[in-house]
This record gives C-alpha cells, structure tokens and sequence, in this order.
C-alpha cells in the first residue's frame, strides 16, 4: 500500500482536534493535532502523536511536559494557526497553568508531565500524566477526511 492510500484510510476516522503546547525559557511553543487519546484512569495518563520532522518534538524533550486544549467549534482560526495554515505572525493570550500555556476558551484543557515516551515508526508516542484538567460545555471542533466538520443538530 502506498503513503496516499493510509492517510486516506486513516482521515475516515473522524476526531475532535487539539492544539498542543509547551514552554521553553518562558516562551509557548504549539501545535495542531489530532493524534490525542486518554490511556488509563489511575493513574489518569493521557496520548499524543508527535512526527519526527515536527518542531514540538524537541520541545516536549526539553520541557518534560505539555498541555492539551480540545478545542471548540469557535477556535477553527486556532487550529488553522497552530496548523501553519495561517502564515502572519499572531499574539496569541495564552492561559499559563503550571508553567505551562494553554489556549483560552477550549473545550478542555489538559496539563501533563511527560510520564514516559516511545518511538513508534516516524513518530514518537509521549504519555503523560495528567497534573491540571477543566472542562466546559461546548461543542466540539471535529475533523475528518481532511475537512473541519461539526455537529448537526437533531431534534431528539
């Protein structure tokens, strides 16, 4: 099977998205991603898919931690950002919990010490145990196919 072919597979599955975040010397560092997933309840561990060519890789090394804001259907602008879709510089007001930035109004906000880290083909899985988390109600910001989505309402 070639490359096009697993990523097309793989965007059939429909996830909310998260921008991840770290600080270096008092500076945030972030990312868009959809590689997120919670691992164990005690102690409560949570996921993340970081690629080799990614910036954030060495980052997260360095800083032994990192947060996770799920986003909400309003923050599409966000993830466009943190995803290098939107190329002029932003002053972004982060939130800074734990030392840690995170992105303001999220649907959940999620701060981690790394707990332990895996290479994994191209990528490197880093575990992390959960230090912080709050939550609110919003719907969330969903992607799949290589699209934003969002919720349809339906009468109940």
């Amino acid at each position: 099977m070639d490359d096009q072919a697993f990523r097309i597979a793989m965007g059939k599955f429909a996830t909310g998205v998260t921008v991840i975040t770290t600080s270096i010397d008092g500076e945030a560092h972030g990312m868009t991603a959809n590689a997120f997933m919670s691992v164990s309840l005690n102690p409560k561990l949570v996921l993340i898919s970081i690629g080799e060519k990614a910036k954030m890789l060495s980052k997260i090394k360095e800083s032994g931690k990192f947060a996770v804001s799920i986003l909400a259907e309003e923050q599409k602008e966000m993830s466009m950002y943190f995803a290098g879709q939107i190329k002029e510089q932003r002053e972004i007001d982060f939130e800074w919990i734990n030392d840690t930035p995170v992105l303001r109004s999220s649907l959940a906000t999620i701060v981690c010490d790394v707990y332990d880290s895996l290479v994994a083909g191209d990528h490197t899985l880093f575990v992390g145990e959960v230090k912080y988390l709050a939550s609110s109600d919003a719907e969330p910001l969903l992607f799949s196919a290589g699209k934003y989505r969002n919720f349809e309402k339906v009468g109940s």
